[in-house]
């Protein structure tokens, strides 16, 4: 594993910009010419995002993280990946240091939709 150095100070005005929320992961599904890139469709309460993430190769089944709660950003510009569109990011643990990631999850259920912060 890879120590990183600390990245600049922000204020905490820029923090407050990020809007991170609870869902839960409700269906994976590969996404078509990516060796990748899935789908997941997550439930965060009022409304369903689907967000393409690159972790088809950091599990052997990836299926195993439907039904998981875990952190996401949900304010986010959508990007186009592979010709589908991305409606936010999930946090995960690890991959900018060099290790498998894990997703970020809470400690206990909570209702989907719930804020972080």
């Amino acid at each position: 594993m890879k120590l990183l150095p600390i990245k600049p100070t922000i204020k905490f005005s820029d923090l407050e910009k990020i809007d991170v929320r609870v869902g839960t992961i409700e269906k994976v599904e590969d996404v078509e010419k990516s060796d990748k890139l899935v789908r997941l469709i997550v439930n965060f309460g009022d409304f369903t995002r689907k967000i393409l993430v690159g972790m088809e190769k950091e599990r052997q089944n990836i299926q195993e993280i439907v039904g998981k709660q875990a952190l996401f950003v949900v304010n986010l510009e959508p990007r186009q990946m592979m010709g589908e569109l991305s409606e936010g990011m999930v946090f995960d643990i690890g991959y900018a240091n060099g290790i498998t990631p894990v997703l970020s999850l809470p400690e206990k259920p909570v209702p989907d939709g719930v804020s972080v912060g």
